[in-house]
């Protein structure tokens, strides 16, 4: 079949690729201007040279020994590696978390900067509908977050629809800061201390280069709350609740962003994949198990499955 993916991230890479192995022709479409989604690292330019920060995801672990297979084909291709930092059974993409996704990526027609506006049938065929004309498919497979699905699926099958829409995700903030010299702080990570969830020394993960860098991200309960706030406000409270978790005064800022995640760490639909093969439509994704990188890769994985069954 001639399949298109809506959604380049870890839940549609991994399902073009089983799905390609068998035989199919897959395209993805992503609205991204390139890979990473919420394993992305972004790039600022400083005084002392070039800062790097993972501002989505920050590690993940590998349990299921399907993955745990796929992430030592990572390692072994220097796109992963371990960070005990996080815990015995971290893994950080190298030389950012969007590694991962790029070489994903890397092997297989993606087009990004495409966003998918709807999807429809004609006759035996899917039409999707984006700015610069329309695609024909055999089947579709919508792979993105739980608060994109709805509208996409709703015209075709209420009840996915209507699954997507209950299982909401939470929201963070992150704020991403280089500094002129090293935070007086002995440990490169610390969760939980007031309106923080997690902020590490970004710079110190493996393969990472640059001035000392630091990712601040608000706790779930935090940034709901904040969600709508002034970038700059959040990256002021912030910094102050990282300067005093530590309890030193911060270096000298080189640069700082702040970026409002509103669909970050997904819920779960209960739900491994969802295939209507009379239809040729599928979904897959994190939501659908649980907020992990690992949920993500094996809900592809999952779909396609179905599909080639």
């Amino acid at each position: 079949m001639k399949i298109a993916i809506i959604g380049a991230g870890l839940a549609g890479l991994s399902t073009a690729d089983v799905l390609t192995g068998a035989g199919h022709a897959v395209a993805l479409f992503d609205k991204a201007r390139g890979p990473g989604g919420r394993m992305s690292t972004r790039r600022i330019e400083t005084a002392q040279g070039m800062a790097f920060f993972d501002h989505g995801a920050q590690y993940f672990s590998a349990r299921d020994a399907d993955f745990m297979a796929e992430v030592a084909r990572w390692e072994a291709a220097g796109a992963a590696a371990r960070w005990p930092v996080a815990g015995a059974d971290a893994w950080v993409g190298t030389p950012g978390m969007n590694a991962i996704v790029k070489r994903l990526a890397a092997d297989h027609d993606v087009r990004w900067n495409c966003r998918i506006e709807s999807i429809g049938r004609e006759g035996a065929l899917w039409q999707l509908t984006h700015a610069q004309g329309v695609e024909a498919a055999d089947a579709v497979i919508v792979a993105v977050p739980a608060e994109q699905v709805a509208d996409l699926v709703a015209p075709h099958c209420g009840a996915w629809a209507g699954l997507a829409q209950a299982t909401t995700s939470q929201p963070c903030w992150t704020v991403m800061a280089a500094f002129d010299a090293r935070v007086d702080f002995s440990a490169d990570s610390l969760r939980n201390c007031g309106a923080i969830g997690w902020a590490a020394r970004n710079s110190a993960k493996p393969g990472r280069s640059g001035p000392e860098s630091w990712v601040v991200q608000g706790s779930p309960a935090w940034s709901a709350q904040h969600l709508e706030d002034d970038g700059d406000a959040v990256i002021a409270h912030l910094l102050a609740e990282l300067g005093s978790a530590i309890g030193c005064d911060l270096p000298g800022v080189l640069a700082v962003q702040a970026h409002r995640w509103r669909y970050a760490l997904s819920g779960s639909a209960g739900h491994t994949a969802l295939w209507d093969g009379s239809l040729r439509l599928g979904l897959c994704g994190d939501w659908l198990i649980g907020p992990r990188i690992e949920s993500a890769w094996a809900s592809g994985r999952a779909l396609a499955g179905l599909v080639t069954a």
